[in-house]
């Protein structure tokens, strides 16, 4: 089947934290995305119990904009709480939609005991200007392998990419829902 012009992604997230550590603020997880096949061009980071921009916090939630290697933008949810509650499910939607020259990366529908709902109020969100008139380049694999638990590995159970959705300038939506896992506790 021939699908028109792909103009937003978004991609549904799950993390199971066993046992978080406030004291060490573990763990600490970065979730990447990108409109195009690589990460050497623009793409967004969703941090998680860290923020890295400007310098290291412990807790809350931040999303960072790069081009490549270089950071241009950051932005931080209201709330800087520490994950504390045991086996706690973070669930959230990134999401990119190209309009009228812009990119829009944005953290939707999240949810989660240590922050309650999140994303969608503006807070987790960037636009920047772009010659993009698509978004046919995206990849999840992309997504997976520039994603990480990059502390405390040992507190979480799994992080998995678990349903994508392409949707058309026509309004069609193509939705895999192939888990597509970061990390999984043996």
């Amino acid at each position: 089947m021939a699908w028109g012009q792909i103009v937003r992604v978004e991609e549904d997230w799950e993390m199971v934290v066993s046992e978080p550590d406030p004291a060490t603020d573990g763990p600490q997880v970065t979730c990447m995305f990108s409109p195009v096949g690589n990460a050497s061009w623009l793409n967004a980071h969703f941090e998680i119990n860290v923020r890295t921009l400007p310098h290291f916090v412990p807790g809350g939630l931040q999303l960072q904009l790069w081009y490549g290697e270089h950071p241009i933008y950051h932005n931080h949810h209201s709330s800087s709480a520490v994950m504390s509650t045991s086996g706690e499910t973070v669930r959230w939607t990134q999401a990119m939609a190209l309009d009228g020259g812009l990119l829009s990366f944005e953290i939707v529908n999240g949810e989660s005991t240590t922050w309650g709902p999140f994303g969608g109020q503006g807070y987790l969100r960037a636009s920047v200007a772009t010659g993009l008139t698509d978004l046919s380049g995206y990849s999840p694999n992309v997504s997976v392998a520039n994603s990480a638990i990059g502390y405390a590995g040992n507190r979480v159970e799994s992080l998995v990419l678990k349903r994508v959705r392409l949707i058309t300038a026509d309004g069609e939506v193509n939705e895999d829902d192939t888990p597509r896992y970061v990390h999984a506790e043996q």
